[in-house]
């Protein structure tokens, strides 16, 4: 009977979980909105509730009653399934933010992260190739070739602070940066895992997934209604997931304070204002960034901070 309501308590916590980053992500697209508004010399949304608190409530309505289109010549079960695991995965990802209460605690949750992410690019290519169509293709081949570049690299920088901590469990970064944050000790890895999560979640100057000059809309040209809400709800959380793990990473690590949430704000109003500020940058040099710059940039450090630990030992 215990274990009967632990685990009822922990799928109430769960629930609660999702409520509330989809309400998190509801708030991050106004804020957006907002932002491109003011930097772009107008009001972004304001009719809807008070100064527009309530239009991505109404858009997100919008989005899934309008009606669904059925193409001819879609490979049917990828074509529809892509949208909801894309958008689980990136739920799933808030699983191993270090709970203090009622939920689980993973002790390999950099692991997990790492696992969610590299199995995020087949569903954006399953998107592309399934609808048959030749822009959302290169669109979903762009996106993989990309997500999967940028992973070597994020990998690599995230090796040189799980060096330093020795644990995989995300709660040890809190007690590591209890002196000085990792942000201050690694300043150039930091900016490199800032620009490379930039360029996981397909944001600007990366969105290359979703060039529309060159794709229409890249991967999820052919989608409509509800499968295009799921995307571009998948691509938010994995934002706001991606602004959180910086927070704990590089400034300071977990803990329940005004001061946390308002730097994974922080870091959330920097996706937004660097798409209002920057244009969109050139493919090829976006994989010379990875391959020939982020890199040897990582592996280098990786080398030093290895260095350091057996010194300290």
């Amino acid at each position: 009977m215990i274990m009967f309501i632990d685990y009822l308590n922990i799928m109430v916590g769960v629930i609660i979980l999702i409520i509330g980053v989809l309400i998190g992500v509801a708030f991050l697209t106004l804020l957006e909105r907002k932002i491109l508004g003011y930097i772009q010399i107008r009001k972004g949304p304001n009719k809807l509730g008070f100064m527009g608190f309530l239009q991505s409530f109404s858009d997100a309505i919008k989005l899934f009653s309008k009606e669904q289109m059925y193409l001819s010549y879609s490979n049917y079960f990828c074509f529809y399934f892509s949208p909801i695991v894309g958008f689980i995965l990136s739920l799933l990802l808030w699983m191993m933010i270090p709970y203090y209460f009622n939920l689980v605690n993973f002790n390999l949750g950099l692991l997990f992260f790492f696992c969610c992410t590299s199995l995020g690019v087949y569903t954006i290519m399953a998107a592309g190739w399934s609808s048959n169509s030749n822009y959302s293709l290169l669109g979903g081949l762009r996106c993989a070739a990309q997500t999967i570049s940028y992973e070597v690299s994020l990998s690599l920088i995230l090796l040189s602070c799980i060096l330093m901590v020795m644990d995989f469990n995300l709660l040890k970064f809190n007690y590591y940066q209890s002196l000085i944050w990792f942000l201050f000790l690694m300043m150039p890895l930091s900016f490199c895992w800032l620009s490379s999560s930039l360029a996981e979640t397909n944001r600007t100057p990366f969105d290359f997934a979703e060039g529309e000059s060159e794709l229409v809309s890249g991967f999820n040209v052919e989608y409509s209604s509800g499968g295009f809400a799921l995307i571009f709800l998948a691509e938010y959380t994995s934002i706001m997931f991606m602004s959180l793990l910086f927070s704990i990473i590089y400034l300071g690590g977990y803990n329940l304070s005004l001061i946390f949430y308002l730097k994974v704000v922080f870091i959330s109003f920097f996706f937004i204002w660097v798409r209002g500020t920057l244009p969109r940058y050139r493919y090829d040099k976006l994989m010379y960034l990875s391959w020939k710059i982020y890199l040897p940039i990582s592996l280098n450090f990786l080398l030093l901070f290895t260095g350091l630990k057996i010194i300290m030992i």
